[in-house]
């Protein structure tokens, strides 16, 4: 790639269009070398861990490189167009031939927002995992790890400087119980935070086991890559969305504790609202589906039961009630699973809620759901019954305390006033988290979101 050095060139460099995030995948170029861009602009659509995003640019100008094909993965701070701007961009109208740098020159990631150019303050971010640290950086660890895996004697490590190690108070204790250094363990953790299992790792790097003295053993040869038959398999990347919606699970699954609850309610006359619903005035245009009615029912039984809306800080060790609710609606999309929520649910009416619900599916189906709409939820419902399930087992989203999974309302014999009838049914699953969750209180929610269900007046009286 040629250097940029004419001041009349600006380089746009890759945002931080989301909290923490430090890559993004470029997914579309709207725009070539010699094309004329204003400011404000869109000239790319990105994917991140969280949505895919399109990036405008914050300068007039003429497009004269991009940096990056499609398909490509960069860090958030590294440039990705060179725009001429000023006077300098009259020396660039006419054609220019597109230029894709291999090995682009690298620069400080610096956070930036979406149009209003590079932030001015430098902001330190964990290197990508697999990333190759400069040797220089590398810790005593790190180097003695390298010469155990057979690549050469370690090279002393420079000292260790910057900003104390993150780590929560019981791997600090652990580290100060084993004699470990946090400063010289390489974290793994979200956003560089040392694990218990870094603190471990440390100790197994520094203490080399015994070994009997005998005659040097031939060394196998390393396996080869597995093969497959490209005829009968396919293999999918796993990136974007799917690759953090992958992490969070697992990271929910194995932090909180779940408990699942269900209960089969009768909820004939919630399918009898719809259709009158459907036919109101006040709701025309607006969509209107038994999801509404069991959002609606969810936050009626949040507000008889208010602690179930928390969330577990494990530094802190607190139970963090919230005194509002934003309700993530678990949407499958095709680049993956995505939770947005709707932001203070609670306070809307039956119509407001039908019209966030029906903004928040349409935004969703287009992939346009913006990073911030699927931050800070509270509690989920996951609507299963779509794909003609009866119900199923959901994982908590993480930092939420519930989720209620829907399943499929189907029309099934129903003991109804004493004689077994055809009636619309459907089976509900609750999961929660038992540390902030007992079963009483768990309980008390799903029959609460039961009863509305199978006598929708309740809605008016509890609510």
């Amino acid at each position: 790639m040629t250097t940029m050095t004419d001041s009349s060139v600006r380089e746009f460099k890759m945002p931080d269009v989301g909290e923490g995030l430090t890559e993004a995948e470029i997914l579309k170029w709207y725009v070539q070398p010699g094309d004329t861009v204003t400011d404000g602009q869109v000239v790319c659509e990105v994917e991140t861990a969280k949505a895919a995003v399109e990036l405008p640019i914050p300068y007039d100008g003429v497009v004269r490189e991009l940096h990056f094909p499609e398909g490509t993965t960069v860090d958030v701070g590294t440039s990705i167009i060179a725009v001429a701007v000023g006077d300098g961009a009259a020396a660039v109208a006419e054609p220019v031939q597109e230029t894709v740098a291999e090995e682009p020159k690298p620069e400080g990631r610096q956070p930036v927002l979406v149009g209003y150019g590079v932030s001015t303050s430098a902001t330190r971010r964990r290197p990508r995992k697999g990333a190759e640290a400069p040797a220089a950086a590398q810790t005593p660890s790190a180097a003695i790890q390298a010469e155990l895996n057979g690549h050469g004697p370690a090279a002393p490590a420079a000292p260790v400087t910057g900003d104390r190690p993150l780590a929560k108070p019981p791997v600090r204790k652990l580290a100060k119980d084993l004699g470990v250094d946090l400063a010289t363990v390489v974290p793994s953790g979200p956003d560089g935070i040392i694990t218990r299992e870094d603190v471990h790792a440390a100790v197994s790097a520094t203490t080399p086991a015994a070994q009997p003295e005998a005659a040097p053993a031939a060394v196998a040869p390393a396996p080869s890559p597995t093969a497959y038959d490209g005829t009968r398999e396919t293999r999918v990347p796993v990136k974007g969305v799917r690759k953090a919606t992958a992490a969070a699970m697992v990271g929910s699954a194995f932090t909180a504790p779940h408990v699942t609850e269900f209960v089969t309610v009768d909820v004939t006359r919630t399918m009898k609202l719809v259709e009158e619903l459907k036919q109101d005035k006040e709701y025309a245009g607006l969509r209107v589906n038994p999801l509404l009615l069991i959002a609606k029912a969810l936050l009626v039984a949040i507000r008889r039961n208010p602690d179930i809306n928390a969330s577990w800080d494990e530094a802190a060790q607190e139970i963090v009630v919230k005194h509002y609710v934003n309700l993530g609606i678990a949407a499958a999309t095709p680049r993956g699973l995505i939770v947005p929520n709707i932001k203070d649910a609670h306070a809307q009416t039956l119509p407001q809620l039908a019209g966030s619900l029906g903004e928040l599916v349409s935004t969703a189906r287009e992939g346009k759901t913006s990073p911030a709409a699927m931050q800070g939820g509270t509690v989920t419902i996951t609507n299963v019954g779509v794909f003609g399930v009866d119900t199923g087992t959901p994982i908590l989203n993480p930092g939420e305390s519930a989720i209620l999974a829907v399943g499929a309302i189907k029309l099934q014999p129903w003991v109804h006033k004493g004689k077994v009838k055809p009636r619309q049914v459907t089976t509900l699953a609750l999961s929660f988290d038992h540390r902030l969750v007992d079963g009483e209180l768990g309980s008390k929610v799903l029959a609460d979101v039961a009863a509305v269900l199978e006598q929708p007046k309740r809605l008016i009286s509890w609510a």
